[in-house]
């Protein structure tokens, strides 16, 4: 059997199909032809290994991110670390890793840290003279936060699929990206002052007080997130809903920057990552 799965696997890659795709259609060729195992087994197993509870988490923080990208909460928060570190050479550069951190907090997910954060400071960056490339490579090293900040995606498909714990592996996670963070805004501060980059990065910037008021509900989504799974209020599946329906009212109700008419088209893009996702 497991030459038939290797056979089937080099075959399918030579023939460019995708990898995803691949080890699915190997794993259904080689139960076909080297096991007595009935195909209507394949299903069966697909459908017994999706249907978990911990992986409703999954869609859940990525439905959150899609709200706050379009609900106005990336923005707040980008304003929010730009005042307090906008005012020094690179602080653009650190205000990207530092609001990615933040997101991958919320949403868990590197694709929405992206979309949400990079669509503002990539072409922030762009303006205020750094080069395309390493404005790209600042924003996209960021959001690989979203991989190691819980609550992480990557980490719950592990957890699940190794039985282990997602609280632990949350915990295990939170000094890491910390650290993280920390390295990548000490390397951009350093190559923005030898490559004389960031001069200008006070431009725009905002006195902290303001907007610390336009952000603070924004800033208490990663604390409730967080503190409600590591303060055992409620699980991490639980958390990715409670996300939902908290980013839900900030950007319907208290910041108002979508319409109930917007809602469809949000939920259908993040269908579409969450599939992309699993």
């Amino acid at each position: 059997m497991n030459a038939a799965l290797a056979t089937a696997l080099i075959a399918l890659f030579a023939l460019s199909v995708p990898v995803a795709v691949s080890i699915g259609l190997a794993s259904v060729i080689a139960i076909h032809f080297q096991s007595n195992l009935p195909l209507l087994v394949v299903p069966q197993k697909m459908f017994t290994g999706l249907d978990s509870f911990p992986l409703m988490a999954v869609p859940f923080f990525i439905l959150a991110g899609a709200i706050m990208t379009h609900g106005g909460i990336s923005a707040r928060l980008v304003d929010l670390v730009k005042s307090m570190v906008g005012n020094v050479q690179g602080g653009l550069a650190s205000c990207c890793v530092l609001t990615c951190m933040l997101f991958a907090a919320i949403s868990g997910s590197s694709v929405a840290t992206t979309f949400a954060v990079g669509s503002i400071l990539i072409p922030a960056m762009i303006r205020h003279g750094y080069p395309v490339g390493m404005a790209g490579a600042i924003q996209a090293s960021s959001a690989e936060l979203g991989v190691i900040i819980p609550p992480s995606v990557p980490l719950i498909l592990y957890a699940v699929s190794t039985e282990t714990s997602i609280t632990r592996l949350f915990l295990a996670g939170l000094v890491p990206g910390l650290l993280i963070a920390g390295g990548l805004v000490v390397m951009v501060q350093i190559w923005c002052r030898i490559k004389g980059h960031g001069l200008r990065d006070a431009e725009g910037r905002q006195p902290i007080l303001p907007a610390l008021r336009r952000s603070f509900g924004a800033l208490m989504m990663p604390v409730i997130i967080v503190g409600g799974i590591y303060g055992g209020v409620f699980t991490p599946t639980e958390a990715a809903a409670v996300s939902v329906i908290y980013a839900l009212i900030l950007s319907l109700l208290v910041y108002r920057e979508i319409g109930w008419r917007d809602l469809p088209g949000i939920f259908r893009g993040a269908a579409v990552s969450s599939g992309r996702s699993c």
